[in-house]
């Protein structure tokens, strides 16, 4: 089965083009941060512009040693030999699955390049559902079951992957389905690969992200990168901690190894910017809080808005996205439009009032789920001057832009009949 292009970012090609032919788009189907390069960063960037020998495979010392530090101010005492760098998260991601080999089990619903991913290595993904309101993290009873049954079954299944906190629905998984979802791990004898890069964007800071790796560090690897929390993704820079003792050691020499065919080594003007957000100073510290600040607030307003057009969700607790669910206007939808698919469902409001988001069938779900991921990080401004208004603002949401995008919503919900009134209150 071949591979298409990724439904994150072909949604995205789809909203350009439209804006190219002078269509009013909203734009809630990419998850890009959506936010200005702060001042620091590109200083750094330029003050690195003479590093043009490709460096160690792993990254650079100070990179590394910058990002233990990030790790071991989290409660996890990193060794910085157990770093390895990557031109972003993604192909590290990639790269693990390429190293540790076999099947991958992944959550119902996850973020849409695990499954392809496995495919591309050559493997299999195999879907475990959530617990209600702890998307990224597969149902611990669930998944010593499924796991189980596919090595009954002749599979040879290696790692989870978890993503805290999740893309595609914005929630937090608990402490103790974390810890859980490890001990199945443990007895299972599986690799667990925690996709952390939305861990500085968890929107009120009593929420805690618990990690993999405070309860099974001999067996987890975490990866992050500066996309999210710096809004940086097209500078393309990860990170992957890999296990403490032998295990880790071995897993290292296998992703350098694949890193050296792939990649050779990231971007070295990249690579010392990074080692820079890695130390966490103090000014991009306040940037990332206020970043958090405008994510949460605007994240909330949207979800008001699904909510209060009779969807079903979570409240979004961290990064940019919602996951609401229109099961309850089923009837409504296919007797007015048609409808009765989420793929049906997205490609009409596309289609019929340039509103991108992406169906469930994309993150693993079945294509009769009327549920949606949506992404609301583009909403701050077309331009640089408005996105740094909004991020200084103190009240983002009174802004005129973003403002118009929230009306937009209204206006489509109430069009496509299910229910929602124009103006309704944010959340």
């Amino acid at each position: 089965m071949p591979v298409t292009v990724s439904a994150t970012l072909a949604v995205n090609e789809a909203l350009t083009e439209q804006r190219r032919r002078g269509v009013r788009v909203l734009p809630l189907g990419f998850g890009e941060a959506g936010l200005p390069v702060h001042p620091a960063m590109r200083e750094a960037l330029s003050a690195g512009g003479d590093r043009n020998a490709y460096g160690p495979v792993a990254g650079s010392p100070e990179l590394r040693e910058a990002a233990a530090g990030y790790w071991t101010r989290r409660g996890l005492p990193t060794d910085p030999d157990l770093v390895v760098a990557g031109p972003g998260s993604k192909p590290l991601l990639y790269s693990l699955l390429l190293s540790i080999g076999g099947d991958v089990a992944i959550a119902a619903p996850s973020w849409v390049s695990y499954a392809a991913q496995a495919q591309l290595a050559g493997h299999r993904a195999i879907k475990v559902a959530t617990p209600p309101g702890e998307g990224g993290v597969p149902r611990p009873d669930q998944l010593a079951a499924a796991v189980t049954r596919a090595r009954a079954r002749g599979r040879d299944v290696r790692s989870v992957i978890l993503t805290t906190p999740d893309n595609p629905t914005g929630t937090v998984a608990s402490e103790a389905t974390v810890r859980r979802v490890a001990e199945v791990a443990r007895e299972l004898d599986l690799f667990i690969i925690s996709d952390e890069i939305y861990r500085d964007l968890v929107h009120d800071l009593t929420t805690t992200v618990h990690s993999a790796a405070g309860f099974a560090p001999e067996r987890t690897v975490i990866t992050t990168g500066l996309s999210k929390n710096l809004a940086l993704g097209g500078w393309r820079l990860g990170v992957a901690r890999l296990p403490e003792g032998e295990t880790g050691r071995r897993l290292r020499a296998d992703l350098l190894g694949v890193a050296s065919e792939i990649w050779s080594s990231p971007a070295g003007p990249v690579q010392q910017a990074g080692a820079l957000a890695f130390a966490e100073p103090a000014e991009l510290t306040a940037h990332i809080a206020r970043s958090r600040r405008l994510h949460g607030l605007v994240a909330r307003a949207v979800a008001g808005r699904f909510a209060a057009a009779g969807a079903t969700l979570a409240a979004p607790q961290a990064a940019f996205y919602l996951y609401p669910d229109f099961e309850p206007h089923r009837e409504r939808l296919a007797a007015v439009h048609g409808v009765t698919t989420g793929r049906a469902l997205t490609g009409l409001l596309l289609k019929s009032y340039g509103m991108g988001v992406l169906p469930a069938a994309e993150f693993g779900e079945s294509a009769r789920a009327l549920r949606m991921r949506v992404a609301t990080s583009l909403l701050y401004g077309e331009t640089a001057d408005q996105r740094h208004e909004s991020l200084a603002a103190d009240d983002p949401l009174a802004l005129s832009w973003i403002r118009a995008h929230l009306d937009r919503l209204d206006e489509i919900l109430a069009d496509l009949g299910t229910g929602a009134q124009a103006g309704s209150p944010a959340a």
